[in-house]
């Protein structure tokens, strides 16, 4: 996130006419709103068709340094590091390239986050991310990408993964492995705990999630100094040094799929770094903090990655290491301590790191889903966006716990973890994609307008270099395993999860094809945005269904951002670096 081209040039001034009543100012290639938000950033300007700027954020603005810092570390530090490395192992063949790849995973992070931190750039005062990038950068067809996005963010925002890695952790403490009923009922009781605790308040949930956030960090610590004392020789493990006499042993076994299934391991196990992107609009002065503090976060993980990594393979030998499957943490505490009650505390200490993470998947989540309801996209608006009555995004809670519920228990337990870690894979590659080129799309579409350049640019062969990666995570998935269709990770065909994130983003095409073009027509109407403020302070989107022998009354009382023509706005606008 540090690599980027310096952008000290002065903002251009506005060539475009402004209408300060309506904060309106029609630019080339669309019309556009400049809005500040309460969190000390610069003027967003956006497509007049985006969600408002909240100027006073009613979710707070409690997200400062430590807070962006554990709220990424908390999400990445998870279910992933411990229990991922055996797959890991197995697709790259040796324990050399395994190490090659964690190093890998963190470049390709540090080249989106770039991406991210210019998105942020241009758009300060809006959280959601993803959310708000793809709207801006393709404003059309109208509603196309908020829709498609919005959908898809719903129906894959369920948590099971991390749930049942938790249940399996906490069961592993009584010493047995759990029935896949057990396992699920304990990873309900997890999931549902995890959700209450940010239900009621958000700076207290942000606290307990940084509390969190420090146990994770500290036992990560602790696996990592084991692993150093193994390596010195002092405890029971016998020849600690084995897995690195030859470290590059079996890499001419691996496969492209292996390759391929590891390299997303690896992302899914830095899944996170990009969380506090998703709370933009609760921090201050987003675009330096987030550029230090997410950056610090990563770097910080990578290191403890590498370093647990080694501790690992000090004291597992390789081929336990690729039969382990999800509980590579506990055989390496059982090598170490062997079967005491030391091991079961371990044990419970992992089994939090997962509780940690699903508390900040959620957070980040919640807050997309939140901005695809004040994008006006989702039916009943005010169910999604509505901070009442303690302040924190409810409905995106209870939609994001009703959907793991069924995920934990619909899907067999086996095979729930992987199947589902890898079927957002095409959505988000698809998206990523789209992001990665949308960054050139918006650059273009803001000097045709005469708009300030962004605090921060990213370097373009860092653009380029991330674009090129999703491409890859487009066209790999499809590649079969070598030992035949139904020689993957699952116990079905391989690219099931593919087909899946295909039929999903089809799904969504689909039903915005309806909603928008098909349905209206038929009943005669057409859609139309508004704005929507609600007493807690939220202020959002609605799509309001006009009728089309209104349409033109409709059109001559609204300007284009929905709101009706003489209401007055506090607008700020720039124009040749002086604010007016």
């Amino acid at each position: 996130m540090a690599w980027r081209r310096s952008s000290n040039k002065p903002p251009a001034a506005l060539s475009t006419a402004v209408e300060s009543q309506t904060g309106k100012a029609t630019a080339v290639g669309g019309k556009y709103v400049g809005e500040t938000g309460g969190n000390n950033a610069t003027t967003t300007y956006q497509d007049v068709s985006g969600a408002p700027v909240e100027h006073d954020s009613p979710l707070g603005y409690s997200v400062g340094p430590v807070t962006i810092t554990l709220l990424n570390i908390t999400m990445m530090i998870g279910a992933g590091i411990y229990s991922t490395p055996s797959s890991i192992l197995s697709g790259t063949g040796s324990v050399g390239v395994t190490l090659v790849y964690w190093t890998i995973g963190y470049l390709i992070c540090l080249t989106s986050g770039a991406v991210y931190l210019e998105f942020t750039a241009y758009f300060p005062s809006r959280s959601g991310s993803e959310v708000v990038f793809l709207e801006q950068a393709y404003p059309n067809p109208k509603w196309l990408f908020p829709t498609t996005f919005a959908f898809q963010s719903v129906i894959l925002s369920f948590g099971a993964a991390n749930a049942t890695v938790m249940a399996n952790y906490l069961i592993a403490i009584s010493g047995h492995s759990g029935t896949d009923w057990q396992i699920k009922g304990t990873a309900v009781a997890c999931y549902t705990m995890a959700t209450l605790v940010l239900v009621f308040n958000t700076k207290y949930a942000y606290w307990f999630s940084n509390a969190v956030g420090v146990v994770k960090i500290c036992t990560l610590l602790f696996v990592i100094v084991t692993g150093f004392v193994v390596l010195g020789g002092n405890t029971k493990v016998e020849n600690p040094k084995a897995n690195f006499h030859d470290a590059w042993s079996g890499s001419s076994t691996a496969s492209a799929y292996g390759l391929t299934t590891a390299l997303y391991r690896i992302t899914f196990s830095y899944g996170g770094y990009n969380n506090a992107f998703n709370v933009a609009n609760e921090v201050k002065n987003p675009v330096r903090s987030l550029k230090i503090y997410a950056t610090t976060a990563l770097t910080v993980v990578y290191v403890l990655y590498m370093f647990a990594n080694v501790a690992f393979f000090a004291a597992v030998p390789k081929d336990e290491i690729e039969s382990s499957k999800l509980t590579i943490a506990s055989l390496f505490f059982t090598k170490v301590f062997g079967n005491s009650g030391a091991v079961r505390g371990l044990n419970f200490l992992i089994a939090l790191a997962s509780f940690g993470n699903m508390i900040a998947v959620i957070i980040g989540i919640s807050r997309r889903i939140r901005e695809c309801g004040r994008q006006g996209v989702l039916p009943w608006t005010t169910f999604w966006v509505s901070t009442k009555p303690f302040g924190t995004p409810l409905g995106p809670y209870l939609v994001i716990w009703g959907l793991t519920m069924l995920m934990i228990l619909a899907i067999p337990a086996g095979d729930a973890f992987t199947f589902i870690n890898d079927l957002n894979i095409i959505p988000s590659a698809v998206f990523n994609l789209a992001m990665g080129v949308g960054i050139y799309v918006v650059r273009w579409r803001r000097k045709n307008a005469n708009l300030p350049e962004p605090e921060f640019k990213a370097w373009n062969f860092v653009i380029i270099f991330n674009i090129l990666i999703q491409l890859y995570l487009l066209v790999m998935p499809w590649y079969p395993p070598s030992g035949g269709q139904y020689a993957g990770d699952v116990s079905f065909w391989y690219a099931t999860y593919a087909v899946t994130g295909v039929a999903i983003l089809l799904a969504c095409g689909i039903y915005y094809y309806f909603w928008a073009f098909l349905i209206p027509k038929w009943k005669g109407y057409k859609l139309r945005q508004e704005l929507l403020s609600l007493d807690d302070g939220v202020q959002s989107n609605r799509l309001k269904k006009v009728p089309v022998v209104e349409i033109q009354e409709w059109d001559a009382t609204h300007d284009a951002a929905g709101r009706l023509i003489g209401s007055p706005v506090e607008i700020r606008v720039q124009v040749k670096g002086i604010d007016v």
